[in-house]
């Protein structure tokens, strides 16, 4: 059994690893389908209410493998399965707010992998960078994108054109990351966040938000668009049983237990509703 990522479930915290720590959890193929492999299943899993990824060992992904015989960057077969955006779905595809721990250094593919996630926590003297441009290639997994909604069009460009890299730090003060902490506190601070989501948040709300968050910025949709869908699904949430139980466990003082399930209870989000 390949054991190039691997998957533990804990009160409702899934926590994938990317387990090559021999060689820095260096990318290969079989590791980006067991990663989206991963993330499809935790997704369809009512037990799994949050998702941490990070790396076994000293890193979290130190970038492409280029150990084997055959270099990733050589020009592909011509068979149309190549794929600059190898994991599928992307973490932002996924209904479960999934938090990136990147307890080491995250280089390349290693960074743009995390750039997917709707939170990273990073080492704060590790070394991050987008660096593909510096090997004759061009940055992947959706990063021209996912960089420039993180941060600004002029970050992704310095980022992104240079290809240099940077400390977790720096990298928390260019908003690529939302904290940065000393690397042996990255994994329990995620985990940490995970599990108050687990606990706190109600699945059904947790899934609208998110998919309401990228939609918006993957659709480009306009302030009042965005105002239309949030009026569309709080009609949907309120009145309902979590909605119910999230006031009644406020005002008892105590951990809410709501009901609802992705599985049985999930409809698309809506289009918006056009503008008088």
């Amino acid at each position: 059994m390949n054991t190039d990522v691997t998957v533990g479930i804990d009160d409702g915290v899934a926590v994938l690893t990317l387990n090559r720590p021999d060689h820095l959890n260096a990318y290969t193929a079989d590791m980006g389908t067991l990663l989206g492999r991963a993330y499809q299943e935790c997704d369809d899993d009512d037990d799994v209410r949050a998702i941490v990824v990070t790396g076994a060992g000293r890193a979290f992904c130190a970038g492409a493998d280029f150990s084997g015989s055959i270099s990733p960057f050589d020009s592909p077969a011509d068979d149309g399965a190549f794929s600059a955006s190898p994991i599928n779905p992307a973490a932002f595809e996924l209904r479960k707010p999934v938090i990136a721990a990147l307890n080491g250094h995250a280089i390349g593919i290693g960074l743009t992998i995390a750039l997917q996630a709707d939170i990273r926590i990073v080492a704060v003297d590790a070394k991050y960078g987008v660096v593909q441009v510096r090997r004759g290639v061009i940055p992947d997994c959706m990063s021209h994108w996912t960089l420039t909604q993180l941060t600004t069009l002029g970050v992704a460009a310095e980022v992104l054109l240079t290809g240099r890299t940077f400390t977790g730090a720096e990298a928390a003060a260019l908003g690529i990351a939302n904290r940065a902490l000393p690397a042996e506190q990255v994994l329990d601070h995620a985990l940490e966040m995970a599990r108050d989501i687990a606990v706190h948040v109600a699945p059904m709300s947790a899934a609208l938000c998110k998919r309401l968050l990228w939609d918006s910025a993957i659709n480009n949709y306009t302030a009042r668009e965005v105002a239309s869908l949030e009026t569309q699904l709080h009609h949907r949430l309120m009145g309902t049983a979590d909605a119910r139980e999230g006031v009644a466990a406020f005002l008892d003082r105590r951990p809410p237990r709501f009901s609802s399930r992705l599985s049985a209870d999930w409809t698309a989000l809506p289009r918006p509703e056009p503008e008088p």
